[in-house]
Parts: structure tokens; C-alpha cells; sequence
């Protein structure tokens, strides 16, 4: 029976799964992908190892039952490639990079930002792909004059990983990835000019844009895979809201992986918040489907950085510690590693930590650095319950802290409401296989009910925000 070969290339790793059409995953692999830091504040990664780390992937699961391939993948990242040659001109600079805060700053100054804002959904933020390409291409005049020309592409990930798995055929990117680099116009559907010209930006470099699930074209043959269409295309976020069947008002998602976002569906039309979320589009079929999103910029990446710091081996180990205590006993760590996202978008701010006592321990900072995500999405919870004018029905959460049982009691306790998490911890590449075709069962999972008290809830999310950082207070951790 045929299966769809879903890729889902993520900021830690890259994993491919075989998907029947039934929805089952016959057979999963994961490939690691590094991570640098060339400048505070700066976040890269080759994209040579990211192309190899697919291929490796797709190689461990790969079968002559494979109909189509579908790709997910991670958002804003962004880079410049040879388009006679395929070979990186740039790094991929990631979405957690901050090099682009002082053009934002410079935009906002000239009051740029309510064009933005209108034409995009998205704040002025240096997390987006223009803020990034504007500086890669300010930095170097070659890379310039051969964007210009039209010798050089700009893509993000989707669009690297599609024309290497086309053999250079196919220069596109989903309707999805486009709305999140700052060029994109949410209400046309296409590159703006206006945006283009603010960001100088060649439109001649850039990708197509194509809907999210369409076949594209087709794989050169990849070892034991052979030439097959490629069905879908979505980026991470997008298609893990799809996978979780959040397709409707009223539903949520929240994934939970090195950052954490949460998105909810808002309809065939795009709507601006007024609370501090961004517009997106969700995703691209026969009708556009929108949604408004919060993102966190350090979840799984806090813990692995305080798993570093305290010598441990893995973000499990600092899971165990954090069990060995009730609470954080007060103590509250703001992972503003690389600035804070939604609802604040203060990309100044730096980690901080409060409430620290003697009675304070490893085991206290490790539940700390873990509630830390439970304290961000309930900001974004509100954030968004205020721009919908309605409670939420429930939350539905996917990625790998999910599966800690401690963390998302805490997070239905501080949302008030009830939270199911998925049945499995793929979601995304589940997602762009029900885009591509796959029937997947999106029903089901584990239940958490509130629990917590009113009064106690409250005292917790008062320690909370006593501990968020304004511009100018931000410290260094």
C-alpha cells in the first residue's frame, strides 16, 4: 500500500516519517543538526548539514511504497544559495537570530511599523526573514549585485529543502512560510511591492509562491528513493495545527519544542490583534485559512542551556531534577536568551532570574526553567482569548515537552482550561501528510483538567509578571 514520506526539518533535527494513507506512521527517523553562535544575540546554521541531515533521514526510511513526499520545517530562517550552482552563499541564519534589532529599531523610528502591521499581521521584529536577509545583503555588496541579478536565490527552509530535493527545478515556498518573513502581503496573497521596496529586497531572487498543499513538481531520485511528486509543503507551526485538527473557532495548539508557539485558526480572512499576537496565514488550499499566533522564543532551549550549566547530560536529566521537587519554590526564570516574543516582543530583554533564597537549589532553577514555558503560553493564552472576545474550548499541545505530565498539569492549571495532548509527538509531519492526503486521526489523546484554585493560580501568575523584565531593567542572567 502506498505512504507519504513526510520531512520535517526543525531547529534541532530532522526527522522523516512514513505516513499510510490511513494515517499510520509505519517508520520514523531523526537526524541531528547543530546549532551556532558567532555573536550574542546571533543564531546560524550550515545549510549543507541541514540539506545532508535530510537526506540521511529519508535514507534510514525510504521504501519502494513511498507515493509522494511532504514537507514542514522550521520558520524565518533564511539564507542565499547559488542559483546556477545550488551552493550556499550564506549561512541559514536562524529565526531565533537577532542581528536585524537595529533595523527594526531604525523602521520603527521612521514609522514604519503600522505598514507593516497592516500588510502582514506580524510587529516589526528582527525573529523575520526580511529583518535578516536586509542585513545579509547590507553586510556584502557581491551577495547584492547577485540578488539583483537574479544569479543568486533567497529562500527560506522549505524553499532550500525543495530545491535540493527537486535537483534545482523547483525555486518556491508555501503560502504559509511566506507570511512569516515580513514581505509577504496577508490579504493578496503575494510578495508586496511596498514591502519589498521598505526591506530592498530583489523580488527577482525570491521564491514563487504556492499553495500549501499542491504538488509542486517532482525529487530527482535520493538513494532507495525514487523520483515522486512532492504533495505538501507547510511550515511547522502551521502544519502541526492542522495535524491536531484545529481547524475550526474556539481550538488551539500550542507545540512545545526549542521554542513554543501557539496558534489559533481565525477564518478566511485575515484579523489584526490588538494584544500583542501576530497574523498569519495558517494555510493555502482552495481557500486561505488564517489564524493569529504567539511565539516563545526559548522553551526547549532554556532547559538544554541550564542542562549545560549545571553539568547535566540532557534536557531529561534536568526533567528528573525538576520532579524531585513540589515547586519552584518561588523562584522564576525569564528565558529572554535571545529577547522576548508574544505578547511583549521586547527583543532588548535578556534572561533573568527572582526569588532566589538559601533555601534555593538545583532543583528549584531546573523547575523553574520548566515552568517557564507553562508561565510564557498562559500569557499567550490570555493574549488571545482577549483578541477572540471568547474563552478558548480547550488546548491542544504537541511537541517534546508535552510529554512531561508535571508541566502540562501546571499549564491547564494556569489556563483554567482543559488541555489534550496528542496521541503523538509528530503532529507537524502528521499535518503536511493529511495536507498531502494522509486520513489522519486527529482525535483523542491525553486530557488534563484545571485543578488549581483561583487564589493560587493567581499568586502564581503574580510572581510571574513581578519577574518580567521592562526594556530598561532587562538583566543578564
Amino acid at each position: 500500500m502506498s505512504a507519504i514520506l513526510a520531512v520535517d526539518q526543525g531547529t534541532t533535527s530532522t526527522k522523516a516519517l512514513v505516513v499510510s494513507q490511513s494515517g499510520e506512521v509505519r517508520a520514523t527517523a531523526s537526524v541531528p543538526v547543530v546549532r551556532h553562535y558567532p555573536r550574542p544575540g546571533w543564531v546560524e546554521q550550515d545549510p549543507d548539514e541541514l540539506w545532508r541531515s535530510v537526506r540521511e533521514a529519508i535514507e534510514q526510511v525510504a521504501g519502494p511504497d513511498i507515493a509522494c513526499v511532504a514537507v514542514t520545517n522550521q520558520r524565518e530562517s533564511v539564507l542565499v544559495w547559488d542559483r546556477a550552482t545550488g551552493r550556499p552563499l550564506t549561512p541559514c541564519v536562524g529565526w531565533q537570530c537577532m542581528r536585524g534589532a537595529e533595523l527594526c529599531a531604525e523602521l520603527r523610528a521612521a514609522g514604519a511599523e503600522p505598514l507593516v502591521r497592516r500588510l502582514t499581521g506580524l510587529p516589526l521584529h528582527p525573529m523575520f526573514s526580511a529583518t535578516k536577509l536586509r542585513r545579509l545583503l547590507d553586510d556584502d555588496s557581491g551577495l547584492r549585485a547577485q540578488a539583483e541579478a537574479g544569479t543568486a536565490c533567497v529562500g527560506t527552509v522549505d524553499s532550500w529543502l525543495i530545491w535540493n530535493l527537486s535537483g534545482g527545478a523547483l525555486h518556491v515556498t508555501d503560502a504559509g512560510n511566506a507570511s512569516r518573513t515580513l514581505l509577504f502581503d496577508l490579504h493578496r496573497l503575494d510578495w508586496s511591492d511596498e514591502l519589498l521596496d521598505l526591506f530592498d529586497v530583489p523580488v527577482v531572487a525570491l521564491p514563487g509562491v504556492v499553495p500549501s498543499s499542491r504538488t509542486l513538481g517532482e525529487t530527482t531520485p535520493l538513494g532507495s528513493l525514487p523520483a515522486v511528486p512532492i504533495a505538501a509543503v507547510a511550515a511547522d507551526s502551521h502544519a502541526a495545527l492542522y495535524g491536531l485538527g484545529c481547524d475550526r473557532a474556539g481550538t488551539a495548539k500550542a507545540t512545545y519544542g526549542t521554542g513554543t508557539s501557539l496558534m489559533t485558526p481565525t477564518g478566511e480572512e485575515p484579523r489584526e490583534s490588538q494584544h500583542g499576537l501576530a497574523g498569519t496565514l495558517a494555510w493555502l488550499g482552495e481557500r486561505p485559512a488564517y489564524a493569529l499566533e504567539g511565539n516563545v522564543f526559548s522553551s526547549g532551549a532554556t532547559v538544554e542551556w541550564l542542562a549545560g550549566v549545571l553539568g547535566l547530560e540532557s534536557a531529561a536529566d534536568v526533567e528528573r531534577l525538576a520532579s524531585t521537587v513540589p515547586d519552584a519554590g518561588g523562584v522564576h526564570l525569564v528565558p529572554g536568551f535571545a529577547g522576548l516574543g508574544a505578547p511583549h516582543w521586547l527583543p532588548e530583554a535578556r534572561g533573568r532570574r527572582s526569588g532566589l533564597t538559601f533555601a534555593s537549589g538545583r532543583a528549584e532553577l531546573a523547575r523553574a526553567a520548566l515552568e517557564a514555558s507553562a508561565f510564557q503560553v498562559t500569557d499567550l493564552v490570555e493574549a488571545a482569548e482577549h483578541d477572540l472576545e471568547r474563552p478558548l474550548v480547550e488546548l491542544r499541545v504537541d511537541g517534546g515537552a508535552s510529554r512531561n505530565d508535571m508541566l502540562m498539569q501546571l499549564q491547564a492549571d494556569l489556563i483554567d482550561r482543559p488541555l489534550v495532548r496528542s496521541k503523538t509527538p509528530h503532529a507537524a509531519a502528521l499535518g503536511v501528510a493529511r495536507l498531502a492526503g494522509a486520513s489522519v486521526d486527529t482525535s483523542g489523546g491525553d486530557r488534563f483538567e484545571p485543578q488549581l484554585d483561583a487564589d493560587r493560580r493567581e499568586s502564581l501568575l503574580a510572581g510571574w509578571r513581578a519577574a518580567l523584565p521592562v526594556p530598561r531593567e532587562a538583566a543578564v542572567l
